[in-house]
């Protein structure tokens, strides 16, 4: 029971409602489309879910690895820094969890083309590359880039693809891939933010270590605001009840956002949680009004 506990945290499920909102973003699109495919949507959604398990299980495996974890970091505990898990039961994890990401995929492609072969094959090598390799490139300033690409582009546009059939939708699905994106990234900058003191010790160079705190806690504020903007046009054509959706999420970031700035350590850990969670509350608000939309224009 403790193992399962255990194997639990290592999973981090507060983690995977930054991949879930990507798919549902892409789903919003469709929907605003005229289109739906049920199948398609779960996959895309069981695809999301795994790709974001491996990448944290990559994550922990390779960060202890090369010692950047340890048993007195301000995050979430790590089961390999603590022993509950040993790096071989943890390797092999992350291998399961690879395979399965991989057979999700390719059932996808009965619903694209060929050429999404190569894009899941990049987007699962992105995924182990961001802590892995001889350049992981969550220490070299570039997570936030990859965050804003893989966690947001690619899952937006790619999800809306699939239930549309083409990308005749484009115009809705790039602007709503960017906001997610950028939604997805100020999880990102939470953890980096609180852990700048310690990746900075071990020369694991994140955009807070680089830029530092002060100019990070203004582009978290930032990269919400732009998001809203983004979807200006959307709010369009959601009419009186569009507008609500901005209004909520705003309300939200801003007083995360001033909770974030005055303060340090382990506090920052419900800061990073409730980051998740504005972001998971302004996805699925958007879902509900493109299904409104669906139904009723």
């Amino acid at each position: 029971m403790k193992k399962i506990k255990s194997w639990i945290e290592a999973v981090r499920l507060h983690t995977l409602p930054i991949s879930i909102s990507g798919v549902f973003a892409g789903i919003s699109c469709a929907l605003i489309s005229g289109n739906f495919l049920f199948t398609p949507a779960i996959l895309c959604l069981l695809f999301a879910i795994t790709a974001q398990i491996t990448a944290n299980l990559a994550n922990d495996y390779f960060d202890f690895k090369n010692g950047i974890d340890d048993k007195d970091r301000d995050g979430f505990k790590r089961v390999l820094t603590v022993g509950e898990i040993s790096p071989n039961e943890m390797k092999i994890g992350t291998i399961i969890s690879f395979i399965l990401t991989s057979i999700i995929g390719c059932c996808l492609l009965f619903f694209g083309k060929w050429w999404m072969l190569p894009v899941g094959i990049i987007i699962v090598i992105f995924a182990l590359a961001y802590s892995a390799g001889p350049y992981p490139l969550s220490h070299h300033g570039l997570g936030d880039i990859a965050v804003l690409i893989f966690f947001g582009i690619v899952p937006v546009t790619l999800t809306c693809y699939l239930l549309n059939g083409n990308w005749s939708n484009l115009y809705l699905s790039l602007p709503t891939s960017i906001a997610s994106g950028l939604l997805a990234v100020n999880v990102l900058i939470v953890n980096n933010y609180r852990d700048v003191e310690s990746d900075a010790k071990k020369n694991k160079r994140t955009t807070a270590v680089i830029f530092g705190r002060e100019k990070l806690g203004i582009a978290y504020l930032a990269s919400g605001i732009i998001a809203m903007l983004l979807l200006f046009p959307i709010w369009r054509i959601f009419s009186y009840y569009g507008l609500i959706i901005p209004i909520i999420y705003i309300f939200l970031h801003v007083n995360t956002w001033k909770t974030l700035i005055h303060n340090e350590g382990p506090v920052l850990n419900g800061v990073l949680q409730k980051t998740a969670m504005n972001m998971i509350i302004f996805t699925i608000l958007f879902l509900a009004a493109a299904i409104i939309y669906y139904f009723v224009k």
